[in-house]
C-alpha cells in the first residue's frame, strides 16, 4: 500500500495547471486562470544573467530571480536583503555586511541537493569577482571601479561564511546604493560553469521567483520559490503563484491586450494610445476609471538636448553652439509647459530646475536656470553677433523617431528667434555610436539614473569621462568643476555632499552644454485588484508583494 500526502498532491496538481496553461498559450490567449501577474516587455529579452542587467527589459525579470546584499525600497532607501546589516568603516573604505543565515539557492539538479545551497560570504566573492572577469565581458564591471584591486589589499574579504567584506581604495558615498543595482546579485558557481553561456536563459538565483520556462520572441514564465525567505509579517513572499511576460513589439497590441484583461500592467505612455488613455492635464479618462489604476511619481530621468563644445567647425563653417550665448538663448526660447502638456500630456515636469531630476534629495526646485523668454533670448542672440539670427549657420539636431514631435516643437519656436533648425532622424544605435564619437553637434539624449545619487548625473561632465572613454559626450569642462567633485566623494555628510552638487550643477547650467527638456514622470497602469506593486524613482519592477484580488 502507497502512502500519499493528499495535501502536497493537490498543491503539486494545482502548480502544474498554473503551469501547463501560462507555459503553453501565446500571448493573444486568455490566460487568467491561477495567481499569476502577467506584463508585455515590447523590447525582448536577451538574457536572464544579471551580469548582462543593462536595460530594463532585462532588469526587471532578473529583479524577480536574484538578489544582492542590500535592496531599495520605493522612498529610495537602502534596507536589508540577504545581508541583515553592515557597517562602514575607516572613513568609507571599508564595507562590512552580515549575511542571513537562512537564504538558499533556488532548487537545481545542479546541486544535488532537495533544498538547493545555502548562500555563503564565498558566494558574493565568486558573483563580484565573475563581474570584473573580463571572460564574462559584463557591461557591470564599472560598479566595482572604486574597490581596492592589489595584492596588498583585496578587494572582499570573507573573514567566516557569514561575513563579507569589500575595502575600496578612495571613499565614494554611492557605493553603498549602486550594490542594489541587479549587477551585485549572487550566483551559485557550481550553476555557471555547469551550464556555461546557457545561464543565460537558464537561471538559477535567490529571488521569490524561480526560472521555469522561455520560448524566445514568445513567452517567460517565473514560478513561485516556495523557499524564500523574505516575509511581510507572518506570510512568506512572494504572493503570487507565477510571472508571465509576453513579448509582443507592438506597443498598441499590448495596449489592446492591457484594456480587455489579458494583461495586469502597463508601464510608460506610448503616443499611440497616450489620448485614449489620458486626458490633456494627464488624468484617467473616465471610461477606464472602474476597471484601471494608475501609479505615479517622479522618475529618475532626465531628458535633454546635448551640444558638442568643443567642435570648432560643422560642414566646414564655424560652429555657432561654441559660443555660450547661442546655447543660452537657445535655453531659453522655447515654452517647456506647453511642451509637456501638449505633447506629454502633463505627465513629467518642464526641466526648468537644472540636470539633476525630480525625486533625488538634491534636487532644489527653489533654483529655477531657464524658462520661456523670448526676448532675453533675442538679445543674447544680437550679443553673439546673429541679431534676429542674421548670419548664424543653420544647426542641425539629431534624434530618433519616437522624439521627432519633440523636435519639431523646438524647431518651430527656435524660427520665431530667427534660428533655422534642421532635425535629422537616425537610429538609436546609430546616435548611440555617433555620440560614442563625438561626431554630434548637436543631439537628443536622456539619462536614467543607475542609482540613486546626483552624483550618478554631475558625472557626465566631468573632464576625465570625455567620449568615448565615459559619458561626456558635451565635452564640458568648467573651472573647479573636477576639485568640486573629488571635494563630495570624499563628504560622508550627506547635506554637505548635497551642497556640493547644488555648486556644481550651477557651473554646469551656467556654461549650457546641454537644453533640459524635462524629468520624466512613472506612470503605471495597472488592473483593478491589483495590490503590492508599488512605484519608485528607478522604475524598478518589484513582484514579491503583489496581490491578485480579481480572479
Amino acid at each position: 500500500m502507497i502512502a500519499v500526502n493528499i495535501k502536497l498532491l493537490a498543491g503539486c496538481l494545482v502548480f502544474f495547471s498554473v503551469y501547463l496553461l501560462i507555459s503553453c498559450s501565446g500571448p493573444g490567449v486568455d490566460d487568467r486562470i491561477g495567481n499569476v501577474f502577467r506584463y508585455n516587455e515590447a523590447a525582448n529579452i536577451t538574457s536572464l544573467d544579471p551580469a548582462y542587467a543593462r536595460d530594463q527589459s532585462v532588469i526587471w525579470p532578473v529583479n524577480q530571480v536574484f538578489n544582492g546584499l542590500v535592496q531599495m525600497d520605493d522612498n529610495l532607501e537602502i534596507i536589508p536583503c540577504i545581508a541583515d546589516s553592515w557597517e562602514i568603516r575607516t572613513n568609507g573604505l571599508e564595507y562590512r555586511f552580515h549575511l542571513r543565515n537562512d537564504v538558499y539557492f533556488h532548487n537545481d539538479p545542479v546541486f544535488h541537493s532537495r533544498n538547493g545551497k545555502i548562500v555563503r560570504a564565498g558566494d558574493f566573492i565568486y558573483s563580484f569577482k565573475r563581474i570584473l572577469d573580463p571572460a564574462t565581458a559584463s557591461s557591470g564591471a564599472w560598479i566595482f571601479d572604486y574597490v581596492a584591486q592589489s595584492d596588498s589589499v583585496p578587494a572582499f574579504i570573507a573573514p567566516d561564511d557569514s561575513t563579507l567584506v569589500i575595502m575600496l581604495k578612495k571613499p565614494f558615498p554611492p557605493f553603498l546604493s549602486m550594490l542594489a543595482m541587479p549587477y551585485a546579485s549572487v550566483v551559485p558557481e557550481e550553476a555557471v560553469k555547469r551550464y556555461g553561456d546557457g545561464f543565460r536563459r537558464h537561471p538559477v538565483g535567490t529571488g521569490p521567483f524561480m526560472f521555469k520556462y522561455w520560448k524566445e520572441g514568445v513567452k517567460l514564465v517565473l514560478i513561485k520559490n516556495p523557499a524564500y525567505f523574505e516575509t511581510d509579517g507572518n506570510n512568506r513572499l512572494p504572493f503570487l503563484d507565477a510571472v508571465s511576460i509576453s513579448f509582443l513589439s507592438d506597443k498598441q497590441s499590448a495596449f489592446l491586450e492591457f484594456v480587455t484583461g489579458r494583461l495586469d500592467f502597463l508601464s510608460g505612455l506610448d503616443p499611440s494610445y497616450k489620448d485614449e488613455l489620458l486626458t490633456k492635464q494627464g488624468r484617467l479618462q473616465q471610461k477606464y476609471k472602474s476597471t484601471i489604476d494608475v501609479l505615479t511619481q517622479p522618475y529618475l530621468n532626465t531628458e535633454y538636448l546635448g551640444f558638442l563644445m568643443d567642435q570648432e567647425t560643422v560642414d566646414g563653417k564655424p560652429n555657432p553652439l561654441r559660443d555660450k550665448r547661442v546655447r543660452q538663448a537657445i535655453n531659453l526660447a522655447f515654452d517647456r509647459n506647453k511642451m509637456i502638456t501638449y505633447l506629454r500630456n502633463n505627465i513629467g515636469s518642464p526641466g526648468i530646475n537644472g540636470i539633476i531630476p525630480k525625486g533625488l534629495p538634491s534636487f532644489d526646485s527653489s533654483k529655477i536656470y531657464y524658462t520661456y523668454d523670448i526676448e532675453k533670448a533675442r538679445r543674447l542672440l544680437s550679443e553673439a553677433g546673429f541679431p534676429g539670427g542674421k548670419g548664424m549657420p543653420s544647426v542641425t539636431l539629431v534624434s530618433t523617431p519616437d522624439y521627432l514631435d519633440f523636435c519639431k516643437h523646438i524647431q518651430q519656436q527656435l524660427a520665431e528667434l530667427g534660428v533655422d533648425m534642421k532635425i535629422e532622424i537616425s537610429t538609436p544605435a546609430a546616435i548611440k555610436q555617433m555620440k560614442s564619437e563625438a561626431r554630434l553637434p548637436f543631439f537628443r539624449a536622456s539619462w536614467i539614473a543607475d542609482y540613486p545619487d546626483a552624483e550618478n548625473y554631475l558625472l557626465m561632465f566631468l573632464s576625465q569621462n570625455f567620449c568615448p572613454r565615459g559619458p561626456n559626450y558635451t565635452h564640458f569642462t568648467g573651472s573647479n568643476f573636477d576639485s568640486l567633485y573629488d571635494l563630495a566623494m570624499h563628504q560622508v555628510n550627506d547635506s554637505i555632499r548635497y551642497g556640493i552638487y547644488r555648486h556644481m550643477e550651477q557651473l554646469v547650467m551656467d556654461e549650457s552644454p546641454v537644453v533640459v527638456l524635462y524629468y520624466d514622470q512613472v506612470l503605471r497602469f495597472v488592473r483593478k485588484g491589483i495590490t503590492g506593486l508599488g512605484s519608485n524613482p528607478m522604475n524598478m519592477l518589484t513582484l514579491k508583494r503583489v496581490k491578485i484580488n480579481h480572479r
